[in-house]
């Protein structure tokens, strides 16, 4: 594998629209080439009779049942409110007539 450059560095850099100064160039190419080789030591792992997931350990949802329930939050929710009118939030006019 090629070691990474300095421009190609630089070239990221700028597509993501960020400042580097010559110190974290350095720095960006090396951690890049360290995690280039990982992923290359990662490519030699066989595979081929693993199952394919979505994260390391499953997790599965509990669900409970729906139930219909009748509440009422009418008053509470418009006392909340910082006007109102009868059992309607009251809101300034926005369209002129």
């Amino acid at each position: 594998m090629t070691k990474i450059t300095k421009e190609e560095v630089k070239k990221v850099a700028h597509l993501a629209r960020l400042e580097l100064n010559e110190n974290e160039i350095n720095n960006h190419a090396e951690q890049l080439e360290k995690i280039l080789e990982y992923i290359k030591q990662l490519e030699k792992i066989d595979t081929e009779d693993t199952p394919c997931t979505t994260r390391a350990i499953e997790v599965f949802n509990v669900f409970r049942k729906d139930e219909k329930k009748k509440t009422d939050f009418t008053e509470e929710l418009l006392e909340l409110s910082p006007s109102r009118e009868d059992k309607f939030f009251k809101v300034p006019k926005i369209i002129s007539e």
